[in-house]
């Protein structure tokens, strides 16, 4: 081999899948500064194709799938099945996130037949969204035992009868509590819309 042949080209850097993964498994924060740095912006790219370009949509399965990531990587040996098991991670943080829109709808459907605050919010569009504000910032409020309770009533759709069953209690129990807590509920978001409308 000639002395001045010229050297050849060097190759793209690509990620070391092996360690990378392997790092991420072990909670090392490195690790996820770089993993973050490599796919955060191809993963949205992706999931803004999944979603038809909605950004809103995409950016919230993105940071569900962020945290899925970190709690269930494992070590993997090439970056092809990698990038595989990352587009089946965000499509279902997606599938995921859409279902839980669906439900804070349907439990604030729900909840605003309990609430009687048509009459402190004029009716257009914003007021669905102050009132689903409001009710998230209230619902973080609660005691653990009335979230919970809630939770199981609306997010998980049991009935009372398997609420109460669950809890060895009795149907007029779980109804009371869920009863008090609506009104706990009601009367904290009436004072704040009072406060926005004053």
């Amino acid at each position: 081999m000639e002395e001045n042949a010229p050297a050849s080209r060097p190759r793209a850097a690509t990620p070391d899948i092996a360690a990378l993964t392997r790092s991420l498994a072990r909670g090392d924060e490195a690790a996820f500064r770089e993993f973050y740095d490599r796919y955060f912006d191809r993963l949205l790219r992706y999931l803004l194709v999944v979603t038809g370009g909605n950004e809103t949509a995409a950016r919230e399965a993105l940071a569900a799938a962020l945290v899925r990531v970190v709690r269930h990587v494992k070590p993997f040996d090439a970056e092809e099945k990698f990038w595989s098991w990352l587009t089946v991670v965000a499509r279902t943080a997606l599938a995921d996130e859409s279902k839980k829109q669906r439900r804070w709808f349907a439990f604030l459907e729900r909840f605003s037949r309990h609430a009687e605050t048509e009459n402190v919010i004029a009716d257009d569009g914003a007021a669905e969204e102050t009132l689903r504000a409001l009710l998230e910032k209230n619902l973080l409020s609660l005691l653990p035992d009335e979230g919970e309770l809630v939770a199981q009533k609306y997010f998980q759709r049991r009935s009372v009868r398997e609420i109460a069953e669950a809890q060895q209690t009795t149907e007029k129990a779980v109804e009371s509590r869920l009863s008090r807590v609506r009104r706990k509920l009601k009367d904290e978001m009436l004072a704040q819309l009072k406060d926005k409308t004053e």
